[in-house]
């Protein structure tokens, strides 16, 4: 097994490496496309902003990298929003992955998104989150829940399974973030923070994750254990 972490101008990247050595994984730390295309499992981290972090992967040419790779791929974090179509932080178009908006918590975007699920849950009787609560503190920076599996209308929720095997409902992950992406077809798995949104989306060869697995204590462990089997 050949894993590499994809190298890139954001943050936290090295405590995935660490995560990985205590199961027992050597990683490379790389921005070489060659060795990116190489690897049996390529895991994309990051903390960061959007629009700088899209910037340093144009001029290297790592977005064209990043769409053309072909065996799995594990956004993180920063990673699972760079995945997505378009992220409201900086108005910054994105990798393309995952059909999905990035949107900050708080938002204009995301209260009328929350207001939308919310007034639709009392025209039908539906389980859907309320609007955000008051004094939402962002970022959201803590342990919550994850959901998996029956997730929102709509959502493919087959493919994205494989990483949660073993994993209890509900577990707790540990997240660190400001923006989130929508819920929607390639959603696996949801979380609650003043809205409902996508802590996990898959679709083919591509995984990704808002909250922090190599955090996330023996739930996040098993979490890399089962990407690393697929």
């Amino acid at each position: 097994m050949a894993v590499a972490i994809l190298r890139y101008n954001a943050g936290n990247v090295r405590s995935v490496a660490f995560a990985l050595q205590r199961l027992g994984v050597e990683s490379i730390l790389t921005d070489d496309p060659a060795a990116l295309r190489a690897a049996s499992h390529v895991i994309f981290p990051g903390v960061g902003e959007a629009s700088s972090a899209m910037a340093y992967l144009r001029e290297r040419r790592l977005d064209d990298v990043i769409r053309s790779l072909t065996q799995p791929v594990l956004g993180i974090c920063l990673g699972l929003q760079l995945l997505c179509d378009w992220s409201e932080e900086n108005d910054t178009e994105c990798l393309g992955i995952f059909p999905h908006r990035v949107l900050k918590f708080g938002s204009t975007s995301s209260e009328t998104r929350s207001q939308a699920s919310s007034d639709a849950g009392s025209d039908t009787g539906s389980n859907a989150s309320p609007g955000p609560a008051p004094r939402l503190k962002v970022p959201q920076i803590g342990w919550n829940t994850v959901e998996y599996g029956s997730v929102d209308a709509g959502a493919d929720t087959g493919s994205g399974r494989s990483l949660f095997q073993g994993i209890p409902q509900q577990a707790h992950f540990y997240f660190v973030h400001s923006f989130y992406a929508e819920p929607g077809r390639d959603t696996c798995a949801v979380t609650d923070y003043g809205c409902r949104f996508s802590s996990s989306l898959a679709r083919d060869n591509f995984y990704a994750v808002q909250f922090h697995p190599e955090k996330s204590a023996e739930h996040g462990a098993r979490l890399l254990e089962n990407f690393l089997m697929t």
